[in-house]
């Protein structure tokens, strides 16, 4: 994909939009709503919407009725502070919206070396320092988001959870393993 180009129809579906470099999904482990939305810095309400509307839904387990608790997976949550960014600059929900999807459908190898740049109208992805000289260079980009900041932004805030209330980032999550031993 040339960052050039807006992001285009997705080649191939993926449940997850980042697939390396990160700990590896387990379905026993995940962080309440709650937490993400915190770690996210959005809203709870935002973060409902997002997962009923199905623009970040909850990869380690959804909501399956009433009482239940959706938990969301590391790379959920990146993906919800990746969103938040992107509608703090301007961006349109729509736009962001098929911005995800690209971006699952091009299955990310390099987080730290990503940049995520924008005209105000659409969403670039930008892989290497080129890229994104050469699409500033061509008054296209506004703006960028270094999408391995924002990850260790989000790596930090969950240890910082964790170091402040270990039971409560993984409550659900340890009573579904205690369940199943």
């Amino acid at each position: 994909m040339n960052a050039g180009d807006a992001l285009g129809e997705p080649r191939f579906a993926t449940d997850l939009l980042f697939t390396d470099g990160l700990p590896e999904m387990d379905d026993d482990t995940g962080y309440r709503g709650a937490v993400a939305a915190r770690a996210a810095g959005i809203t709870y309400r935002q973060l409902d919407y997002w997962a009923r509307t199905e623009l970040v839904v909850p990869t380690v387990r959804g909501a399956s009725g009433s009482g239940s608790q959706r938990l969301y997976g590391f790379r959920d949550i990146l993906v919800l502070k990746l969103v938040k960014r992107l509608l703090d600059t301007g961006i349109s929900l729509q736009q962001i919206r098929t911005a995800v999807e690209q971006l699952r459908a091009a299955g990310i190898r390099d987080l730290a070396g990503t940049t995520l740049m924008s005209d105000g109208a659409s969403v670039y992805l930008c892989t290497s320092n080129d890229e994104v000289i050469d699409l500033v260079s061509r008054g296209q980009g506004v703006f960028g988001i270094a999408v391995g900041k924002v990850l260790r932004e989000v790596e930090s805030t969950l240890v910082d959870f964790e170091t402040a209330q270990p039971d409560a980032v993984d409550e659900l999550a340890a009573r579904r393993a205690a369940r199943t031993a």
